[in-house]
C-alpha cells in the first residue's frame, strides 16, 4: 500500500509499504477513503517532538470504511467510520473515567519507558504519533489497524459527505473540550491565542456555549477573517499590544478564560520566543511558549487556563508567579475524543456546528509532501488540507 512516511526533519516522502493485516481479535482495518495535515503534524515534520523513526507512517486524522475485522471488533464490514486519534481500550481506571486520553493499555511495554522518564507517567497510544506513544502506523495512507476498534470510532450514516466528519477524529473535539475546560457561564469573555483550526473551532465551541465575546489572536489576515466570521472579534498580535487590548476589552478585568490552541511552536518576534526557538534549533529546549506566557499574563485574577496546544518536554521562564498570585486554574491534556464522538456528530447533523469553512486544499495523497510543505510555510492561506489515498 502506498503511506506517507517520515525520513528526518522537513524529510516526508509517499513510499509503498507492507500491507496491514489484523493483529488482535479488536482490530479492524480501515481504507481510508480522506485524511488530513493536522497543527500537530508540523510537530513531527519540524523534528522536535522525539521519538520518530526513519520511515514511520504519519497521520491521525482520518476516516474510511472498513474493509476487515477481528473477530472481537463491534465494527462491519462497510461500515463508514471516523476513528478517534487516540488508541483507547474501554477498560481501564482511565478509560472507564471517561479520560480516554491517559488510556493504561494502548501503549505497548516496551514503548512507555521513554514517555514515563519525561512525564511521570507513561502516555497512552496514539496513531501515527513516535514510538513514545506506541509507534503506531497512521492514517495518511490507503489503510489502517486501527486496534480497539469496538471502542471509539464513530460510524458515519450513508450520504454525509467526508468533509462534514471527518474533522471528528480530532481537531473539532479537541477545540470543544478546549471551550469545554473554561467552564464558560454567559457574559464570559474568552480570549483565544492562535486562528489555527484548533483555535477556530475552539471559538465557535466557546460561541455556542454561551460566551458573550471571544476574542480571538493571531497575525495571518485570513485565520483572522475566518474567526470574525464565525463571529469572534479579533487581535492582530503584530499591529496591537495584545494585553493593553485585552484589558480595554474587557473594562480593565482581562479575560474570564484564555485558550492556548498554539502550543510548542509560538511565532512572533518577542526576546522570549527568539530565544526559545534558538534554544529549539539546537536541541537545549524542546517548546516555545510565548503564547502560553502571555495568556497567563492576560487572564483575569481568578480566571481559567485552557491548554489544547501540544507541548513536548520543557519550558523556562514560566510565570508561575502569576499562575500562583492570580489564584489560576489550568486545565490541559490530549482529548478525550471518544467522550465527544456521538455528540458532536448530532451537532454537524443539525447544522449546529460547521466544519467545512475551515478547508482550503484538497490533494491527493501523493501530494502529501507539497502540502505539508505549504501548510507550515503557507499559514494564511492553507487552512486546512485534506488528502485523499
Amino acid at each position: 500500500m502506498r503511506a506517507l512516511t517520515w525520513h528526518g526533519k522537513h524529510d516526508v516522502r509517499v513510499d509503498t509499504v507492507p500491507d496491514l493485516q489484523i493483529v488482535n481479535p479488536r482490530d479492524a482495518i480501515i481504507e481510508v477513503t480522506a485524511t488530513a495535515i493536522c497543527g500537530s503534524d508540523l510537530h513531527l515534520f519540524d523534528a522536535v517532538i522525539p521519538g520518530l523513526q526513519q520511515g514511520d507512517i504519519l497521520g491521525h486524522e482520518f476516516m474510511g470504511r472498513v474493509v476487515e475485522t477481528g473477530p472481537a471488533s463491534t465494527l462491519q464490514k462497510g461500515q463508514r467510520v471516523v476513528v478517534p486519534f487516540t488508541i483507547s481500550c474501554g477498560s481501564c481506571f482511565f478509560c472507564k473515567a471517561s479520560l480516554y486520553s491517559a488510556c493504561d493499555n494502548s501503549n505497548p511495554v516496551e514503548t512507555q519507558e521513554a514517555s514515563e522518564l519525561l512525564y511521570g507517567h507513561p502516555v497512552s497510544g496514539l496513531f501515527g504519533y513516535s514510538h513514545m506513544t506506541g509507534g503506531y502506523p497512521g492514517g495518511q495512507a490507503q489503510y489502517v489497524r486501527v486496534p480497539f476498534s469496538d471502542v471509539g470510532p464513530i460510524v458515519i450514516p450513508e450520504g454525509v459527505p467526508d468533509d462534514q466528519v471527518l474533522f471528528l477524529s480530532d481537531i473539532l473535539p479537541t477545540g470543544w473540550m478546549a471551550a469545554e475546560n473554561c467552564d464558560i457561564t454567559p457574559g464570559d469573555t474568552v480570549a483565544i491565542w492562535g486562528a489555527g483550526p484548533v483555535g477556530l473551532f475552539a471559538a465557535q465551541a466557546a460561541l455556542l456555549m454561551g460566551a458573550w465575546q471571544v476574542i480571538v489572536i493571531d497575525h495571518h489576515p485570513h485565520r483572522l477573517a475566518l474567526a470574525r466570521s464565525l463571529g469572534a472579534q479579533v487581535i492582530d498580535y503584530r499591529q496591537t499590544q495584545v494585553l493593553d487590548a485585552l484589558m480595554q476589552m474587557t473594562g480593565g478585568l482581562g479575560p474570564d478564560a484564555v485558550i492556548d490552541a498554539v502550543g510548542m511552536e509560538s511565532h512572533g518576534f518577542s526576546p522570549d520566543n527568539l530565544l526559545d526557538a534558538a534554544k529549539q534549533t539546537v536541541g537545549i529546549g524542546a517548546d516555545r511558549a510565548h503564547a502560553l506566557r502571555m495568556a497567563l499574563m492576560a487572564v483575569r485574577k481568578g480566571g481559567r487556563v485552557s491548554i489544547p496546544g501540544v507541548y513536548g518536554g520543557m519550558a523556562d521562564k514560566f510565570p508561575l508567579g502569576a499562575l500562583m498570585e492570580k489564584g489560576l486554574q489550568i486545565r490541559s491534556g490530549q482529548t478525550h475524543v471518544q467522550r465527544y464522538g456521538q455528540q458532536l456528530l448530532d451537532l454537524i447533523m443539525e447544522d449546529e456546528i460547521d466544519t467545512t469553512f475551515l478547508i482550503s486544499h484538497r490533494l491527493s495523497l501523493e501530494d502529501a509532501p507539497k502540502g505539508y510543505r505549504n501548510f507550515r510555510d503557507n499559514q494564511n492561506d492553507w487552512t486546512k488540507v485534506v488528502l485523499t489515498p
